[in-house]
């Protein structure tokens, strides 16, 4: 089969499009046709060696994927070859790849393989961070940070249909427009100089409730002192750069939580829940409340592009890879 193939993990140059051997299911997995493969910063930072867990050498990217069923490793029942899905998969930059039966999910009609390849990481994301660790209500305002990124425009979209205020917060107005375009109620700049005083005048003169915050830059801790009594801050990533601080009488003057949010150990520890939260979000494009958002689509041959893109800061969505 075809893959996208590292030896090394300096630099996007160290990939090449080669031929491997095909992996075969093992006893309780799943071998899927790849057609679409999402691309996120974080799949471009692993393959970069930058993430904190690294991948063996040599390495193929790539985590979530869909395409159909290829066969079934031994004791696997309730899918058949042909069936349409999304996968939990290491190595989605090829034309097969492997991945437990728990985490194959069979795909609604009406969602397609591009689509569905950036559901599964963003989407899971933003519903477990919003109803599981910030508990958010809704009328709450929800303050989104890096609104227009995959993970971002995920909870966009899922806080409004939690029934949140959704605050989107981005830097080009390219980027806000995006946002608005996908269910945000109002934009902001990201501009430090008097930010606080437009956030707070966009939450109507008090603050947001809860902060979605991918980015965790500049605007950290002028989002962290702007929440209302009682408020919670996520944390979901680094993108923005070094990891900041926060004076911890912050938490205590404003009665806040700043939460964690590990989609990665949310799958390995507590996996029926994670499994519920997949349902709902399957459910939920079944029925047509929510689309996933596809952003710039590369063939398999600019693969070098698409993590470029991926990993620039640039992306409106989710960067999809669509195997040949």
């Amino acid at each position: 089969m075809k893959a996208i193939l590292g030896e090394a993990l300096d630099s996007i140059d160290d990939y090449s499009l080669t031929e491997v051997a095909a992996p075969a299911p093992g006893p309780g997995e799943v071998q899927v046709r790849i057609a679409a493969c999402g691309i996120g910063y974080v799949d471009v930072l692993v393959a970069l060696g930058g993430y904190q867990v690294k991948p063996t050498l040599p390495h193929i990217p790539g985590m979530e994927a869909a395409g159909t069923v290829a066969a079934l490793g031994e004791g696997v029942s309730g899918l058949a070859v042909g069936d349409r899905v999304l996968a939990a998969v290491q190595g989605g930059f090829a034309d097969y790849a492997v991945a437990p039966a728990e985490g194959v999910f069979r795909l609604p009609e009406r969602l397609d393989f591009a689509a569905a390849s950036g559901l599964r990481i963003n989407y899971l994301t933003a519903l477990h961070g919003l109803r599981d660790r910030a508990r958010i209500q809704a009328g709450e305002r929800l303050l989104v940070l890096g609104a227009a990124g995959g993970v971002g425009i995920a909870a966009v979209q899922v806080g409004k249909l939690l029934g949140a205020e959704v605050i989107a917060v981005a830097s080009t107005e390219e980027k806000r427009a995006f946002a608005t375009e996908w269910g945000a109620d109002r934009v902001l700049d990201s501009d430090p100089e008097g930010w606080r005083d437009r956030l707070r005048a966009a939450c109507g003169g008090r603050g947001p409730d809860v902060v979605f915050d991918p980015l965790c830059g500049p605007l950290f801790q002028p989002a962290f002192r702007s929440l209302v009594w009682g408020g919670r801050h996520l944390v979901v990533g680094f993108v923005g750069g070094e990891i900041p601080a926060l004076p911890a009488n912050l938490p205590l003057m404003k009665g806040a939580a700043l939460t964690g949010v590990d989609v990665r150990q949310f799958l390995l520890l507590e996996p029926d829940k994670a499994r519920t939260r997949m349902e709902t979000l399957l459910s939920w494009t079944a029925d047509g409340r929510l689309q996933p958002v596809v952003g710039r689509r590369f063939p398999m041959a600019a693969f070098a592009d698409a993590m470029a893109h991926a990993h620039g800061g640039k992306a409106l969505g989710k960067t999809v890879l669509e195997i040949d």
